[in-house]
């Protein structure tokens, strides 16, 4: 059976640690949205090319081309058993979107698709974002108070010094919440409706978060 993830919740639950280490263990493709559009900019794509003209505008890329490039990202064979979807959709538009390019690709395939919902506390989010640092070079996240390097201020694995991105302030934190809640929380409604809603306590360690997980993925 084919299965197909996305992963719900506001900005600093810890969806990219979890989805990171579910797709090693389910052998599933992580399928980034951000780095997704990244890399078809920088491979300078048609598609790429064409999300780069509204970026460089200060635009936003239209939900018509960035359904268009995931669509496609989905239709390759690593997919085939299945994909972890993080990024999208972040509205019930796109969540039809999406809806509608799996029956389009999954014809004649049985399958099996979880929305994921990471329900946390977002007084703990802040402290998370405002204590979050990452690595330059491999990309790797860490934070302060749950997962400090083990070098103060160094990648654990290329020693490259850490950076602070300029957003993660408690000001631009809470704007990220009040979009998220405006936007993107309606999906946990829509997703309920279809019953493939699936809610974890995401306060907790990262072990703690990937045992809660582990349980109902297999549920």
């Amino acid at each position: 059976m084919k299965r197909e993830f996305i992963f719900l919740g506001p900005p600093a639950c810890g969806k990219g640690t979890q989805t990171n280490t579910l797709s090693e263990y389910l052998k599933l493709p992580h399928v980034d949205t951000g780095s997704l559009l990244r890399a078809e900019i920088k491979n300078e794509t048609e598609a790429g090319k064409e999300a780069k003209s509204y970026i460089d505008k200060g635009q936003l890329v239209p939900v018509e081309l960035v359904t268009r490039i995931i669509k496609n990202r989905l239709s390759q064979d690593d997919c085939k058993n299945g994909y972890i979807l993080d990024g999208f959709p972040r509205s019930t538009e796109q969540a039809e979107q999406l809806t509608k390019m799996n029956e389009e690709i999954d014809k004649g395939i049985e399958t099996r698709f979880s929305a994921i919902y990471f329900d946390i506390d977002t007084n703990l989010l802040v402290e998370r974002i405002v204590n979050r640092r990452s690595c330059p070079v491999c990309g790797e996240i860490y934070n302060l108070l749950s997962k400090p390097p083990k070098v103060e201020g160094h990648c654990d694995k290329d020693g490259a010094e850490l950076t602070q991105r300029k957003d993660d302030t408690r000001e631009v934190a809470q704007s990220r919440f009040d979009t998220y809640n405006k936007e993107t929380a309606p999906l946990v409604e829509y997703y309920t409706k279809k019953g493939v809603l699936k809610s974890i306590d995401a306060n907790g360690t990262i072990e703690e978060v990937w045992e809660r997980l582990l349980k109902v993925i297999n549920d």
